[in-house]
Formats: C-alpha cells, structure tokens, sequence
C-alpha cells in the first residue's frame, strides 16, 4: 500500500481509510484486554478515581488514549504482538495478515513517548503551534473535559455508568486526545493529511456529544437547565472552532498543489 508513498502524497481521504482500519484493529485489542467491561466501570471514571484532580485526569485519560491509538510497540520499539503469549497469539490468527503498512504508524510514535508528543520542532510548527500547548483548541478541549469531569461529581453516582451519561463524558474526553493524535503527525505536508484525518475524528466526538447532550441529556434529572447551557454552549463554540482548524490545515496542505 505504502510502494508509491515517496511519490504520492495521501491527502486525508485516504489517511483516513488506513487509520480507521488501524482503529478497527486496536478495538479488537481493547477488547480483548478488557474483554468483559459489562461488571466495570467506565475507564473514564477509574481515571477521574486514580488521580488528585479533574485536570490531572483530563491528561492522564489523553495518554492512555494515545497509547491505545498506538498500541503495536511497547516502551523499547517492541511490537506488541511479540509480548504475547501461544495462547493470546491464537486469538489473531484468524486475523487478516499484518503487513508492513500495519506498522506505518512507528514513523510518528515516537510523539507518543512521555512528553515528547507535545513538541514538534520550528520546521513543522504550523503558525508558530512549536508545542501543543500552544494550540487555542487544545487548551479549550481540555478546559471543558475537566468541567465535565467536575459536573460529574455534582450527580447521582448510579447516573454514570448508564450509556448515556457515560457516552458524553468519553466522547468529551476523546476530543482532546483526537487533538492531540492529529497533532502528533506534524505539519510536514506529507504527514498533513494523517494530521487532518486525525483532527477530524476530535470533530466527530465533539458532535457525537452534542448530539447526546441535545437529545438524551435535556430535559432530565441528570443535568440542571444551567449546567446544560453552559456545556452546549462551550461544546458548540469548541465543535465549531475544530472546524476552523481543520481548514486552515486543508489551506495549509493545499498550498502544496500550487
């Protein structure tokens, strides 16, 4: 798949189509570390419980999804399937070949380690972004995890685990995380259109929970009228100015074509 690459420049369309089969494949892993979560609670939630405060988990959610995102090498450069034993290999046998473009992603996972993701150096720095940091929607997405987080702990406790409650609260936490995958790609035009796939899905989450908090969380106990303004409010300002972003990145990429 990869043969014509240092040709051929993929724009987000077709960026898209190979991580979203990189996302199909990491469900599989997902499940099969937590194959049962029928009896747990949302991993969100055990985050918000292990760590001291709101923002604290707001970031430690946003690197444990990263890792997730990038689950085929471990600390070492590793591939995660060499760590498995007989009896877990078996369960991917079944499994359509890996090949060589499956482990594409090792060209960027080095973002991925500590704190290193954060940081791009000034040749690949769109509008002086050098660090994520930096970035206005970034900073915005993590601001309204956290105040979601906050509410959480305002409601009844048995609220959380219901689908629809915790589906807000994880497609909240998810845009940050998004944010911040496209971002780790860099803004090297021949990584730009892995950048805008990823950004994309922090738009889709962003309106995944818009959706929920309009048609399933209005109007209930769980959510006072003011807290509901409040949230749609920042929800729709962050929703649209993920937008914005995305264009300025498909401005920035298109230059390239001129």
């Amino acid at each position: 798949m990869f043969d014509d690459f240092d040709d051929n420049v993929w724009d987000e369309h077709q960026w898209e189509a190979h991580l979203n089969e990189i996302e199909r494949r990491n469900t599989q892993l997902r499940k099969f570390i937590a194959p049962d979560s029928s009896n747990q609670i949302p991993r969100w939630l055990s985050i918000l419980q292990e760590n001291g405060n709101e923002m604290d988990a707001v970031d430690a959610f946003i690197e444990e999804e990263l890792q997730f995102d990038d689950p085929f090498f471990g600390d070492n450069g590793e591939g995660f399937y060499d760590n498995l034993d007989d009896e877990e290999e078996d369960l991917f046998e079944d499994e359509d070949e890996w090949e060589d473009e499956d482990f594409f992603i090792d060209d960027y996972s080095d973002f991925n380690e500590g704190e290193e993701w954060k940081e791009l150096s000034d040749e690949f720095s769109l509008s002086g972004f050098s660090s994520i940091e930096m970035l206005d929607i970034y900073n915005q997405s993590r601001e309204l995890a956290a105040d979601v987080l906050l509410w959480t702990e305002t409601i009844n406790p048995t609220y959380l685990q219901e689908g629809s409650c915790s589906d807000f609260v994880d497609n909240v936490l998810k845009i940050g995380a998004k944010i911040a995958g496209g971002y780790s790609f860099g803004f090297d035009r021949e990584f730009m259109g892995g950048n805008i796939a990823y950004t994309k899905k922090a738009l889709y989450c962003a309106n995944d929970a818009l959706t929920i908090l309009q048609q399933e969380l209005k109007g209930t106990s769980v959510i006072s009228s003011l807290k509901y303004r409040q949230l749609h409010e920042q929800l729709f300002e962050i929703r649209n100015d993920i937008g914005i972003y995305i264009q300025d990145l498909r401005d920035e990429f298109n230059k390239g074509f001129k």
